[in-house]
């Protein structure tokens, strides 16, 4: 009877409310608790942003070895009678504009394996840590008329009441409050030129599709919004009857 209760309540779905773009409300949705009432595990989100970081990262500092340096070809002197210390090559990494000994090379490798259902699971306590900080609003649909950053601005502003310090004001328009910087993540539930055009340029913000989701993101940005069918697409892809 004991399993049974705690099987039934990992099955258990979280309730939310369901706004839409003048934040008025207009009903209500389930999230799944497989994915929304994940239990963080800081080690495991460490590894799975730690992964990802540095296969970001890019090699860019390199240096020549005497192999690659150009030229040295010929012995700079005879090898005794000259007084001077015996050289073979102005290659060498005594020598100004010989090689490098021991400097960072271009074959270095970066790349740190992690596994998929770790990733996944990472990636899920970070979306379960928004919903019980109060740091999500779901959205029935987000579209915009035409390429009009100022609209946009004016249906985060509307929505800024549901987040602390995260929106501009409703009377400027203007995002002027330092501390809102990188505050906001929008998961669109598909790719929308009109949306990614209005909103590219405002400061705090970044707009993403559910199949650019990432752990990095969804801990950079403090206050998470997302559509109702980017919901139920990541609940379909994720959580199996």
């Amino acid at each position: 009877m004991i399993f049974k209760q705690i099987f039934d309540l990992r099955d258990m779905a979280i309730k939310i409310n369901i706004y839409n773009q003048k934040a008025e409300s207009v009903g209500e949705m389930n999230l799944a608790d497989k994915i929304f009432g994940v239990p963080a595990n800081r080690n495991l989100i460490h590894q799975a942003v730690v992964a990802q970081m540095a296969n970001r990262r890019q090699v860019l500092a390199n240096t020549k070895d005497r192999s690659e340096v150009r030229g040295g070809g010929k012995k700079p002197w005879a090898q005794k009678g000259t007084g001077r210390a015996r050289v073979g090559s102005s290659r060498s990494p005594i020598w100004k504009g010989g090689g490098v000994t021991f400097g960072p090379l271009k074959e270095r490798n970066f790349t740190k394996n992690i596994n998929k259902k770790m990733k996944q699971k990472a990636i899920f306590m970070a979306l379960s840590d928004k919903v019980a900080a109060n740091n999500f609003v779901v959205l029935d649909k987000l579209e915009v008329e035409d390429y009009k950053t100022k609209v946009f601005v004016g249906i985060l502003a509307g929505l800024g009441k549901f987040f602390s310090k995260a929106a501009p004001s409703e009377k400027t328009k203007v995002w002027n409050d330092k501390k809102a910087k990188k505050s906001i993540l929008i998961i669109n539930d598909s790719k929308d030129e009109k949306i990614k055009y209005s909103g590219r340029n405002i400061a705090g913000v970044k707009i993403i599709n559910l199949e650019n989701i990432n752990v990095v993101d969804l801990l950079k940005y403090k206050n998470l919004i997302a559509t109702v069918q980017a919901i139920k697409n990541l609940e379909k892809i994720y959580v199996k009857n």
